[in-house]
């Protein structure tokens, strides 16, 4: 039995490409309304207050990263020194004057300055009835938790905003994506055209809107991580100068045997 020569077309024979099949290129131009260009110009009412949403919470993140950033590398920097030199310091009058001289946001000076103001006040006062109610230990001893919880509320500014950003803008993204699905399957009940150009720009919409939440909510999660550990060491560092300064203003002496000459601050 003789086996048939395959048969050719005549676009086969003239060496030319068969057009492609119909639909191809609607798909095409489909995709490429899944853009953000698209996006915008198709947002309804929800979609900008979700958008705006997302972008106010953007600017917050990024304000509050940078402004802590910069308030803990300064606190820092300036702490050993700080530390240091009030210790170093022999004389009372030198050394609350460069206390004095800190900055309003550097901590540790305006901690000791507490201190050493509590124990003048309470020295002043012998025989009255503030010295009745609470002894010397006792004063310096809140005067320095006071000075110590307010110096880390300082310290906490802005990580409230980061957790809120961070736990929250997945979600509000999230709301975007389900109102463009919504709008998806709005459009295919109009229309009864379920097609990729029907719902390309939909869809589009709705990843674009989570993309947008995940990219707020991960630099919010990972600062807020950082700060908060961070904050954890400087907290550590306020709790051993406030005893090191309560043991001085309220016995005399810092209870450390290789500390070095303190300013003779605590009997004025």
């Amino acid at each position: 039995m003789q086996q048939e020569a395959p048969t050719t077309t005549p676009a086969d024979q003239s060496g030319v490409i068969p057009p492609p099949v119909p639909g191809g290129g609607n798909n095409a131009q489909a995709m490429s309304q899944m853009g953000f260009d698209h996006l915008i110009h198709n947002f309804d009412a929800v979609g900008w207050v979700v958008f705006a949403t997302l972008i106010i919470m953007s600017l917050l993140s990024v304000y509050f990263i940078i402004a802590n950033l910069i308030r803990n590398a300064m606190v820092r920097s300036r702490m050993d020194r700080v530390i240091h030199t009030f210790w170093e310091t022999p004389s009372a009058q030198d050394a609350i004057r460069f206390l004095e001289e800190q900055p309003k946001s550097e901590p540790f000076s305006k901690i000791a300055l507490d201190a050493a103001q509590a124990a003048q006040h309470h020295s002043r006062h012998e025989g009255s009835r503030l010295v009745e109610a609470l002894n010397r230990s006792e004063f310096i001893d809140r005067a320095l938790r006071q000075g110590v919880a307010r110096e880390s509320m300082r310290l906490e500014g802005g990580l409230t905003v980061l957790a809120t950003v961070g736990s929250t803008a997945p979600f509000v993204g999230l709301l975007g994506t389900v109102w463009g699905i919504y709008h998806a399957l709005i459009k295919i009940g109009a229309t009864g055209n379920a097609s990729m150009e029907a719902v390309a720009g939909p869809v589009g919409e709705a990843l674009i809107m989570t993309a947008i939440g995940l990219f707020v909510a991960i630099p919010a999660v990972l600062a807020y991580n950082f700060y908060v550990r961070s904050n954890r060491l400087i907290y550590a560092r306020f709790d051993e100068f406030a005893h090191d300064l309560h043991d001085f203003f309220a016995i005399g002496s810092r209870i450390d045997a290789a500390a070095a000459p303190a300013p003779a601050i605590a009997r004025k």
